[in-house]
Parts: C-alpha cells; sequence; structure tokens
C-alpha cells in the first residue's frame, strides 16, 4: 500500500474491535474519492446519493460517506451500525484501491505477504477459537461457512471461499482432528490484498469474518 494510511502505526482496539475508532481524517480522505470509479474497481453498487453498497458475507452494507458510517440493511431499512473492525477495513480498503485486480492467480498465507512479519506474537492470526469449536466438526464448520454464502474450494479436508468484500476473498481451511494429529486450519489471501489493506487492517479483517464464522 502505497500512501500515509498504511504508513501509519496500527491503531488500539481490542480483538473483537472494542475502543476502536476510525479516525475523522480517514472519512475525509473516503469523502474526496470519486464514487463511481471506486464502484468500477470494486464491484461496489453507487447509490444517488453517492453511498456504495457491498456485500459484507451474508448481508448488504451501505458506505454512507456523508455520515461517516457503515449501515446494514434490515426490514425497516438502512440502520446504521457499530461494527468498528468492519468500518474500519472498509474504508481504508476504499482509501487505497486503485485498481481491478486479478483474482486466483496467486494465494497465500499471511507470512507470504510483504508486511508478514507482523503476523505473529499478539498478532497472530485469531484461529484458536475457530479450531475449538470446528475442529472435530467438519459439518457445522460447512454448514456455518454455507450460511455466510462461502464457495467450497478443493482445499484441505474443508475449505471455502468467503467475501468480505466483493474482489476480497478470503481463504480459510479446516484439517479436521484425528486420534493420531490435531485439527489445524489456515487463512489464505489473494496477494492483491497488501495492495489496500495494510497488515494490522487485515488483522482485523480476519477477525471479523471469523468472528462471523463462530456466531
Amino acid at each position: 500500500m502505497q500512501e500515509r494510511s498504511r504508513k501509519e502505526p496500527p491503531p488500539a482496539y481490542a480483538p473483537d474491535g472494542s475502543h476502536l475508532k476510525v479516525a475523522a481524517e480517514y472519512w475525509e480522505r473516503l469523502s474526496a474519492r470519486d464514487p463511481q470509479q471506486l464502484a468500477a474497481v470494486t464491484q461496489f453498487r453507487l447509490t444517488p446519493e453517492n453511498g456504495l453498497v457491498f456485500r459484507f458475507l451474508n448481508r448488504d452494507v451501505l458506505v454512507d460517506p456523508e455520515a461517516r458510517c457503515l449501515r446494514f440493511l434490515c426490514d425497516t431499512g438502512w440502520d446504521e451500525t457499530d461494527d468498528p473492525l468492519l468500518e474500519l477495513a472498509t474504508v481504508l480498503y476504499l482509501i487505497n484501491v486503485k485498481d481491478v485486480y486479478p483474482l486466483g492467480r496467486d494465494i497465500v498465507g499471511p507470512k507470504d505477504l510483504k508486511e508478514g512479519h507482523f503476523f505473529q506474537g499478539p498478532h497472530e492470526l485469531k484461529i484458536a477459537p475457530l479450531l475449538e469449536r470446528f475442529g472435530n466438526d467438519i459439518q457445522g464448520f460447512l454448514k456455518s461457512a454455507e450460511s455466510l454464502c462461502g464457495d467450497p474450494v478443493d482445499m484441505a479436508d474443508a475449505a471455502f471461499r468467503l467475501k468480505p468484500f466483493p474482489r476480497v476473498p478470503l481463504y480459510y481451511l479446516l484439517w479436521e482432528g484425528d486420534e493420531e494429529f490435531p485439527p489445524r486450519m489456515s487463512v489464505l489471501f489473494e496477494r492483491s490484498i497488501e495492495e489496500t489493506l495494510a497488515a494490522d487492517a487485515i488483522w482485523g479483517l480476519v477477525s471479523r469474518v471469523s468472528t462471523a464464522l463462530l456466531t
């Protein structure tokens, strides 16, 4: 990622996103971008009010730059939501995306990214709760991933491509445990993710999608 938002230190937030507040500067920079150009390169849908709608897993989300918030589509309309991890990742993605990046050509693990050193110690991807829940329950993993509109892929014992953004898939791979080996799980990325999200934002996006799988 090329610009200032990629060079700033990671924001302070808990794994669940608590205490995180997206800087007003980020929203200002998003407001300065051409919404039609953003829609063209992201496959987000442009609204008449210059908002942007995208599908987050199995839910429609409206990016409202004027009100500086995200809104989920509910029975009563677009309701403002308090979802700080998703808000941060969405705003940073829209600030940084510049092109239609190719997909499916180079799928990598977190340590293969340019900022792969970030994903260790306290910033290791939070997959332990997923292993605890699904390590010996592949059917439960399948059911959860399918409910989030995941696409099965031919990897591991069970694997799904989940789409937090239309052109930013995450790959969740599960190897079921048995009497000899413990269960394992990996999260993979399209390498192009590092063109739009810094390591801390990738960590936050994975945390948010993993929470969705658990709930």
